[in-house]
């Protein structure tokens, strides 16, 4: 099926600061942040998801297959050779993966961001569509993520991704579209073993 939005998920940080790799985390009910994420990206509308792995990718999918994504035909799952490089190296692998199907746009989000639900996911996706949309969420005026990238971003975007800033170049020097969900979450990611509690 042409058309539509792919979810690409990027879970392939070691996790230094919090010392050992997001996608192996689970929230305080036990629920594992890889899970979590991946169905927020469906129940927010993505039609697929693309969980892109690195640190310790032998264990997180064996997380995706406790979960039962794994069996399901939605969910590809790609293991960044260069992960260490930083989120860069991870959006590069996706959108790679990506450019073999045939979706109209990318929504990038994170492993580690807990209170980003499928409401946010669902504002960020109706505020552009198609091939040339560039949408972003924002957090109290803060760009966070997810962020929309129709495909004729992809290879503007993979191409200037650097270490762990991501396409923030890239996004900066376009025109795109903030789309506030501040009265949804806070965006905030988890980096460090205290966060999970706050």
């Amino acid at each position: 099926m042409s058309g539509g939005v792919a979810g690409l998920l990027l879970a392939a940080g070691g996790g230094r600061r919090m010392g050992g790799p997001k996608a192996l985390l689970r929230d305080p009910h036990g629920v594992p942040f890889l899970d979590r994420a991946v169905g927020v990206l469906f129940a927010g509308g993505c039609e697929s998801v693309t969980v892109v792995l690195g640190a310790e990718a032998v264990q997180a999918e064996l997380v995706l297959a406790d979960s039962g994504w794994s069996g399901d035909d939605r969910v590809d799952v790609v293991v960044a050779p260069d992960w260490k490089q930083g989120m860069g190296a991870s959006l590069r692998a996706g959108l790679s993966i990506l450019e073999d199907g045939t979706a109209d746009g990318a929504l990038v989000s994170l492993v580690d961001l807990p209170d980003v639900g499928e409401a946010v996911v669902r504002r960020v996706l109706s505020a552009g569509s198609g091939p040339r949309a560039l949408v972003r969420a924002t957090y109290a005026g803060r760009p966070g993520h997810p962020v929309l990238m129709g495909r004729e971003h992809w290879s503007g975007a993979a191409a200037s991704a650097d270490g762990d800033s991501g396409a923030r170049a890239y996004l900066d020097s376009h025109d795109l579209t903030l789309c506030a969900c501040d009265d949804l979450a806070t965006g905030r990611d988890v980096d460090r073993p205290e966060d999970l509690s706050g």
